[in-house]
């Protein structure tokens, strides 16, 4: 496992980290998440992504039963905040983050967070009360660094433009082989101002795996036949998609590797990404994702990979 700085922070993450949006504490049997965080730690993944919104609060309930007892320095642990927890309890006011922070601590059993992210950009809340929450979180120990998930280019810059606040160092788009949009502009700000990128969904939720073929039922122990998991799936798995992905496999197979690593190892191409988000609900698939991080693609393969999924690409519609 490789290891790469996050924004101006002093966090080393490793390239693959651990995410736990639709598995764990919902969608996967509790023995198998357990053995899915014991493997992370095994193939040297040190960073966990978490929200409190995730099974509105079980995902980090869960994880704090199962990293008890593991050196608490030894991983960074991640969490956000903006999701409904209650019919009255979401987004990014001042009492909010204090509320939030004070139940996702006590669910995850820790005394603080390496990195508090905003979820979303609430547009009912001014960003500088925003803004000084998080920075007062900061302040009290609660929370090492702040970031934040799918903010617009001028949404980032107004809160770069603020002075006396905490700077983010993290961003978290979605981002894929299919799914390019963050290159042309939340990328490059990032970058010129000291922000990470940390990617979800880097396997498109398991299509880009090639286990989905064009005109068949998904298979039965997949997400996309899992109700509780299948639900944001949506325009990925039409056939056109499907039938352009499995021509990539004639690419995996040419440098002896799987479909999720190359599709990890594109995202990891990017120098600008210092982490991408697996969800994996058995250990045999971290084991095959973390590999990834060893892997280098080539420009060859990479024009490859252009030609073959041009008729794919989700970048210029909505997410």
């Amino acid at each position: 496992m490789k290891y790469r700085r996050l924004g101006n922070s002093s966090l080393n993450v490793s390239e693959i980290s651990l995410g736990s949006w639709l598995t764990y504490g919902g969608g996967v049997e509790r023995q198998q998440a357990e053995a899915c965080i014991h493997k992370a730690f095994d193939v040297g993944i040190n960073f966990i992504d978490t929200a409190n919104v995730y099974g509105r609060g079980a995902a980090e309930s869960f994880l704090g039963e199962v990293l008890q007892g593991i050196d608490r320095k030894s991983y960074v642990l991640a969490t956000k905040v903006y999701f409904p927890m209650s019919p009255t309890d979401q987004g990014l006011s001042a009492a909010q983050i204090y509320k939030q922070i004070d139940a996702s601590l006590q669910r995850l059993r820790t005394d603080y967070v390496d990195l508090y992210q905003c979820h979303r950009y609430d547009v009912n809340t001014p960003l500088e009360e925003t803004m000084e929450a998080l920075t007062n979180v900061v302040q009290q120990g609660k929370v090492r660094y702040i970031g934040f998930s799918e903010w617009n280019p001028a949404q980032i810059q107004a809160a770069l433009n603020m002075t006396n606040t905490e700077q983010f160092v993290s961003s978290q788009p979605q981002y894929s082989m299919l799914w390019r949009k963050p290159e042309a502009e939340v990328f490059p700000l990032c970058a010129a101002n000291g922000i990470s990128q940390i990617v979800w969904s880097p396997l498109a939720q398991g299509v880009l795996t090639g286990k989905y073929q064009p005109g068949q039922k998904p298979p039965s122990d997949s997400r996309a036949a899992n109700s509780q998991m299948n639900a944001f799936m949506g325009d990925i798995t039409s056939d056109r998609v499907l039938s352009a992905v499995q021509n990539l496999k004639p690419i995996a197979q040419s440098l002896n590797i799987s479909m999720a690593q190359l599709a990890l190892a594109w995202v990891l191409k990017d120098e600008r990404v210092s982490s991408t988000i697996i969800g994996a609900s058995r250990p045999e698939q971290v084991a095959d994702n973390a590999a990834a991080s060893n892997v280098k693609l080539n420009d060859d393969v990479l024009r490859k990979i252009d030609e073959v999924l041009a008729p794919a690409l989700l970048h210029a519609t909505a997410a």
